[in-house]
């Protein structure tokens, strides 16, 4: 127990999703400072991708509909994003994206 919470290894799990899921808008912010626009980053995407599939474990063992269905439908958008980045990195798309 911390402060009246349980803290065992499936919370530190699940602050570690969190963290990874919640990071990426400092990354972000981070990142388009360094390059004087507003930019979104690929390592973006992959925390994104990470930190919601952790959750989404996290959620599915404490059986909460709630968290698992907020975290469900995010892996749509960051896959496709990543795909999109892959296939310009290719070659297959003419115009730049907003990633690094």
């Amino acid at each position: 127990m911390f402060l009246g919470f349980d803290f065992g290894p499936w919370e530190v799990f699940g602050l570690l999703g969190n963290f990874c899921f919640g990071s990426r808008f400092l990354v972000q912010w981070i990142h388009s400072e360094r390059v004087g626009r507003s930019e979104v980053p690929i390592i973006f995407w992959y925390l994104s991708l990470a930190g919601s599939i952790i959750l989404l474990i996290y959620f599915f063992q404490r059986r909460s509909i709630i968290g698992v269905l907020a975290y469900l439908p995010n892996f749509v958008p960051y896959i496709r994003n990543l795909m999109l980045i892959a296939k310009e990195k290719r070659g297959g798309d003419s115009q730049a994206g907003s990633h690094s």
